[in-house]
Formats: structure tokens, sequence, C-alpha cells
């Protein structure tokens, strides 16, 4: 019918392939933060066929900075990229304001002397120990530093970068968002995948070695490449929490879901931190990380492209089989018996007071184990999801492939 193919050519029902990426509710932050100052193309005058210019739309007023204290005081610093900017570039300045003093001679600024450098306490690991590092207060510091930090990263690719770029690649109305969100997670995860491999490399866990997690428990020394990606992953967690539990974005269909899942995730940063088990840590860290990767990955490309997303869909597919559940299924297989390589002197008692997390009834075992094997049972019923539209999409690859339950990605 006349109507119906006109609504098609100006508005395109969801593939297969979106269908199946929506099923997955990670890292999905939702609608509406975006923009955005983007110059619109040209359009062709009727009369005199010569392109007339057409104004870029104005930056929504939400993301107009109104003075950095009142950015402070009602939270629009989570939204202005120049707000969170000045904010990260507080511990900065006052590590080189202590440089400096030192530089001139002032004694109680010298190493060693009564004033720490506390602008390089909340950027770089601190409390070096026997050729490492180990926990100490400052790390509380450092998390805030890099939360700003990752919230000013955030904004300006979403609002500088990606969005101009989806424009370009001619992403239009509500897909920009979702473009610039799942791009920033290709950015994130880009660079800290690559990080992971180098952290894993060094350590005796290499490759997946599980029984090294525990053999030589407590792991309280930490190498600062090790100390510095867990702590700015925790602080990128809790970012992405915020973000989330303040409603700086619409939110979708799944946001309590959302929200349980990065309270989870964080639950279990902080206790692998606290009790030792980085090790342990890093490794699930690469299994999400490389998962989340291929899966925004995946869903930047269906945005620009339905022929081409169909492969990238397959592969981050294989990719999710192997990390998400052969690599987590085996570290959840091996923790109940491995974890008994701990030496029994260091699993006796809890003294939180004296840096011990362990007991002898494997209260910390059971507390790691739980939330894993929760985040694998979700695990599995979207993979059974994914592999049901996957297989649709392949047998009807170059035909639009329609799927009800799909959110349309043009809202």
């Amino acid at each position: 019918m006349p109507t119906s193919s006109k609504q098609d050519t100006h508005r395109r029902r969801s593939s297969s392939v979106t269908a199946a990426l929506n099923q997955i509710p990670l890292n999905q932050q939702g609608d509406g933060i975006l923009p955005l100052r983007v110059k619109s193309r040209p359009s062709f005058h009727p009369v005199l066929g010569t392109p007339s210019k057409v104004k870029a739309r104005p930056l929504s007023r939400r993301y107009v900075s109104d003075g950095l204290w009142n950015d402070v005081k009602t939270g629009k610093w989570l939204l202005i990229p120049s707000s969170s900017l000045k904010l990260s570039l507080i511990a900065p300045i006052l590590c080189l304001l202590h440089v400096g003093l030192a530089y001139v001679g002032v004694e109680a600024f010298q190493p060693g002397g009564q004033i720490p450098n506390i602008g390089a306490k909340c950027m770089l690991p601190s409390n070096e120990q026997d050729g490492g590092y180990a926990k100490t207060w400052w790390d509380v510091a450092l998390l805030v530093h890099y939360i700003v930090f990752w919230t000013f990263v955030r904004q300006f690719m979403t609002l500088k970068v990606l969005a101009p770029l989806a424009f370009k690649l001619g992403v239009r109305g509500g897909k920009i968002t979702r473009f610039t969100e799942q791009g920033y997670a290709v950015f994130y995860y880009g660079i800290y995948v690559t990080y992971g491999l180098y952290v894993m490399r060094s350590l005796p866990t290499w490759y997946y070695k599980t029984e090294y997690f525990f053999i030589d428990y407590p792991h309280k020394i930490m190498s600062f490449r090790l100390k510095f990606y867990y702590l700015t992953q925790w602080a990128f967690w809790a970012q992405q929490t915020i973000i989330l539990a303040a409603k700086v974005e619409k939110p979708r269909k799944d946001y309590k879901e959302l929200v349980l899942h990065h309270i989870v995730t964080i639950w279990l940063i902080f206790w692998s931190y606290m009790a030792h088990f980085t090790y342990f840590g890093v490794a699930i860290f690469f299994t999400m990380d490389t998962s989340d990767l291929f899966f925004s990955l995946a869903k930047c490309v269906n945005y620009v492209s339905d022929f081409w997303s169909i492969p990238f869909l397959v592969w981050f597919t294989i990719a999710w089989t192997y990390l998400r559940h052969y690599l987590n299924l085996l570290i959840l297989y091996n923790l109940p018996t491995q974890y008994d390589l701990i030496p029994v002197a260091a699993r006796s008692k809890i003294d939180f007071f004296n840096d011990s997390y362990l007991d002898s009834y494997g209260f910390m075992k059971w507390q790691i184990f739980i939330p894993i094997a929760l985040l694998q049972a979700l695990n599995l019923f979207w993979y059974f999801l994914i592999l049901r539209i996957l297989v649709r999409a392949v047998w009807n690859w170059g035909e639009d492939v329609k799927d009800d339950r799909s959110e349309d990605e043009d809202e």
C-alpha cells in the first residue's frame, strides 16, 4: 500500500540484529543525553538548484554551564565537559604546586617532609612497600579523582567526538544518542582490554591458571600497573553507577536491572580489592570488558550498516560464548576446590583491623561464588536470546527481518 511504503521510507523498523543486541542490557545508558551541535547537510533550493545553508541546531540548555560552582551544587557538572574538566584539574594543579614549592626549597614540601604531595596521591598509586604498592586510605582520593576524570572523558567523547562522527556516518534521530553511548564503550573497553592483557600477562595467573588466584595468598603487594588498573576500573564503574542512579539519562525498560548489575559489580570489586583477590578480579575484568567491547562494536556497526551488522553479530556471539561462558564457568567450577589452596593460617579468622578477611568457614568463598553464579545465570538467559535471533538473522540475511519485541531505535 502506498501509505505503508511511504512510512517505511521515513521510519525503518529495527532489524533482527538490533533486536538481538537490545536483549543484552549491558552498558546501555538510555536516551536523550545528547545533542547536539552538529551541522546539518545543506538543503537543496527548489528554484535556484543550489544548496542553502541550514543553521546548526543549538546545544540543549542542559549542556550549557551555569558557572562551575552552580554546576557543582546542582550536579550539572556530570553533563558539562568544561566543568568536569576543571574539577579533574584540581589534582594536577596541587601536584605542580607541591613540586614548585619543593623546588624553591620549602622544607615541608621536600620528599619525606611533613606535607605529602596530595595531588600526586590523587592521580597515582601510593603506599610503596617491598617493591610494590599496598592498600592505603589515599586510594579513596584516587577513586574520587578518576570518577571526575571519567565523567569528563565520557561527556567530551560523546558530545564533541562521537556525535559529529555519528552524523557524518549517516546516523539520525535517537540513534545518534545510542551510537555515542556504544561508541564511548568501544573507546573505553578498547583501552582497558589492552591494558588488562598487559596486566594479566605479568601475573602468575596467565593464561587463566586459576589455581594462582589462591596460591601464595594474600597478595597484599601489587605492582604499579596492577593497582592503577584496578582502581581506575573501580572508578569507571562507580562513575557509571552514579550516571544511572542520578538518572542523568532517560532510563530504559531495564533500568532497575542495570542499576542492580552495576551495584553487584562494584560489590565484587570492593571485596576483591579489600580481601586481596586482585588476581581473581583481573581475570573477571578481562572476560567482561572484552565481551562488552565486541557487543558495543556490533551495536555501532548495526546503526551504520544492516549488511555488515550480521558478521559483527556472529563474531560478538563467538566472543561472548568463550568469554562469558567458557572462561567464567571454568572459574566458577574451580573456585570451590582451589580456594582451599589458601594456606590455613591465612583463612583462620576475620580481623579487619589486621587486614584479615577470611575465616575458617569459607564465608568469602561463597561471597565471591554466589554473585558470579547469579550473573552467569543472567548471561545464559541472554545467550539463549542471542542464539535464537542470530539464527533468524543469518537465515534471512539480506532481507528486512523484523522482531516485534525490539525497541524502535528511531524513537
